[in-house]
């Protein structure tokens, strides 16, 4: 594992990370995972980081965990592989940028579960999805979280026990995929949905990223009155005032990420 496992670039207000493990089938090491959270986590103490764009080199997004890493160890050693996965995946909706997954191949297991766990997803429509444990006798039971809270718990149920991959157009339907795209459109579709994110103040855009997650699994009317109180607070915010002024005055918003 080098440096050159994930590579960094700045493209305005976007921060695309790649995945640069071709060779491995981008395969999630106990390394590469602790990598990859690092570099999410310093994206996030970025002010000049809008959106993040997680992105794959080679024919194939993630293989999911590095099964050369997964045999004839302790229980110990399993527990730190699927610590640091169960950190990478919360680091990714913890950040205050919204991730977008660039998916143009394979995405398995907790390759699967990595494009599950980022806010968006982008999919090439050569992409293809699947948590296929079950084949190996090892159930895809970390993927299975963020796959329940994708497609539902009957679809998400089919894919854990069959282990087939779905088609991104398929992905699309049930709700894993926001947009499917011809391969050769892949990044300036995942840019474009950048910069749309871009346009927004980046402190409502951090509050909701995270009340987003902390209501979700509330029920109702626990939902609401966290809600509520997030909302009235953002009122209050310099940003929620710049953006209701100009659009009352019918002029563009000058946001101060305050």
């Amino acid at each position: 594992m080098t440096d050159s496992s994930i590579l960094l670039q700045c493209d305005g207000p976007a921060a695309i990370i790649t995945l640069n493990r071709p060779e491995r089938r981008n395969a999630l090491s106990l390394q590469l995972m602790r990598d990859l959270t690092a570099k999410l986590r310093e994206m996030g103490g970025s002010r000049d980081c809008s959106a993040v764009i997680l992105a794959a080199a080679g024919r194939v997004f993630s293989s999911g965990h590095d099964l050369s890493e997964m045999r004839g160890r302790s229980i110990t050693e399993y527990r730190e592989i699927f610590d640091a996965c169960t950190e990478l995946m919360e680091t990714v909706q913890r950040i205050p940028q919204p991730v977008i997954a660039e998916v143009q191949g394979l995405a398995t297991a907790a390759g699967c579960q990595l494009a599950a766990s980022c806010d968006l997803v982008v999919a090439s429509e050569e992409a293809g999805f699947a948590t296929p444990g079950v084949r190996i006798g090892l159930f895809c039971t970390t993927p299975m979280v963020a796959l329940t809270r994708s497609v539902g718990r009957k679809r998400a149920m089919e894919m854990l026990l069959t282990g087939r991959i779905i088609s991104a157009q398929e992905a699309g339907e049930w709700g894993l995929v926001n947009r499917v795209v011809k391969a050769g459109s892949l990044r300036q579709a995942s840019t474009e949905l950048a910069l749309q994110v871009a346009e927004a103040s980046t402190f409502t855009i951090a509050l909701g990223k995270q009340a987003f997650y902390s209501q979700i699994d509330l029920d109702q009317p626990k939902a609401y009155a966290y809600a509520k109180e997030v909302m009235s607070m953002n009122a209050l915010a310099a940003d929620a005032q710049e953006g209701i002024c100009a659009f009352l005055d019918k002029r563009a918003a000058s946001w101060s990420g305050k």
